[in-house]
């Protein structure tokens, strides 16, 4: 393996963006494509969220719950770290809505509640928003099969399970996947023309606010107007210029044929990459983004081969995140040219890790995006990316009180 073999030329990356652009386009008219571009029907306040709200988050093992409270565009979380519980037995055989729902009752009304107030809920699983602002699951992922649930809404059996306890009066639920609530959660400084939720963890996603009058599959009869948040789905993405072992790891998965860019990108799958590029070598079936992050931090007890080529795997990945991102932000400004600051809320562990001898990610997707971004002519857009703290809260907050 030679590590010049995960090196993208900036023609690549450009093409690449273009790729995506285009793709994006496409899921914007149409349904059942590449890239979903999924609308929300939910106008957020854009700075003006006031009052109290109850807030959810379910995108793994752990469930949080806490109460949110906006006053004078400051968001106070209740208890401030959101309590948790684990939901991992969701995974067992037999597992039901009614199990499900009963384990997040118990856990909510455990919280002080106050005495009205709407629920935002961050629902991390493949969903269809409904105009009513609750969601359809499509399918379950992470090991996760109720099967009676799929299909149906996943806000009001959970808000009618708990006004029927009768603790509290719960006014309504919204439901939003997390790439769309770091979304929102961008939101809380105002002085941007245009706003991405990425996530680049575990898996990876992006969303962004695009016109409705540039979304045509929106049905004409919802009536539905004005700045829309679109969950892209990005991570299915299929993109030019990857490599013999990204074909080896999508060969081996139990999606194959789907999800290619996250499988390119995300921590779940970029130490498998490492593991296909040195077969006999003795890599672990977990190797994941972690496993190679550590290779890079400890190079004396590792092959020179072995950090090199994980440096490259690393860097490739940060590289095709800006390249995401530039295809993004070029649609954006071609649909609004007044667009010159940009805001993204990145969340996830490997957008932010650290590494020694090497640059860190997120300074790999600054520089390669600013480059980019001035190679498509956009040389006085200027980008900021912010980490947020409890931003999947923080969106699901304004959702709820939007």
């Amino acid at each position: 393996m030679k590590k010049s073999e995960f090196k993208l030329k900036p023609s690549q990356l450009k093409h690449i963006a273009l790729d995506l652009e285009d793709k994006i386009e496409n899921g914007l008219k149409n349904d059942n494509t590449e890239i979903k571009s999924i609308p929300t029907y939910i106008h957020p306040l854009s700075c003006g969220a006031e009052g109290q709200a109850v807030v959810l988050d379910w995108g793994g093992t752990n469930y949080r719950a806490a109460v949110i409270n906006f006053a004078g565009g400051v968001a106070n979380i209740s208890p401030k770290k959101a309590g948790s519980i684990d939901l991992s037995a969701t995974t067992t055989k037999g597992f039901s809505q009614e199990d499900l729902i009963a384990k997040q009752c118990e856990f909510v009304n455990e919280i002080e509640l106050p005495a009205k107030a709407p629920i935002g809920y961050c629902f991390s699983y493949p969903a269809d928003c409904m105009p009513n602002g609750d969601a359809e699951l499509i399918r379950w992922t992470k090991g996760i099969d109720i099967k009676e649930m799929i299909g149906n809404p996943v806000g009001k059996p959970l808000l009618d399970q708990l006004n029927k306890a009768g603790k509290t009066e719960f006014t309504g639920i919204k439901v939003i996947n997390d790439t769309v609530a770091s979304l929102f959660a961008g939101l809380t400084n105002p002085n941007f023309d245009a706003y991405i939720g990425l996530i680049v963890g575990t898996g990876t996603n992006m969303a962004a606010f695009i016109n409705a009058d540039k979304i045509p599959k929106i049905e004409s009869s919802l009536n539905w107007q004005g700045l829309t948040p679109v969950n892209l789905e990005s991570g299915n993405f299929n993109p030019p210029h990857l490599t013999k072992y990204d074909e080896l790891v999508d060969e081996k998965s139990n999606n194959k044929g789907s999800q290619r860019f996250e499988k390119a990108v995300s921590g779940m799958y970029i130490g498998q990459i490492l593991r296909e590029a040195f077969p006999e070598d003795g890599f672990d079936e977990r190797t994941d983004g972690k496993a190679l992050t550590d290779i890079i931090n400890a190079p004396d007890q590792h092959k020179g081969k072995h950090v090199k080529a994980a440096k490259a795997i690393y860097k490739r990945s940060a590289k095709l995140v800006a390249a995401s991102l530039a295809g993004l932000i070029d649609m954006l400004i071609l649909h609004d040219k007044s667009i010159k600051r940009v805001r993204i809320t990145a969340e996830g562990s490997l957008f932010w890790s650290e590494v020694t001898d090497c640059k860190d990610y997120n300074k790999v997707v600054k520089s390669t995006l600013k480059e980019l971004l001035s190679n498509m002519e956009h040389k006085n857009v200027k980008v900021n990316i912010a980490e947020i703290e409890s931003a999947n809260m923080i969106g699901s907050g304004i959702a709820a009180l939007s």
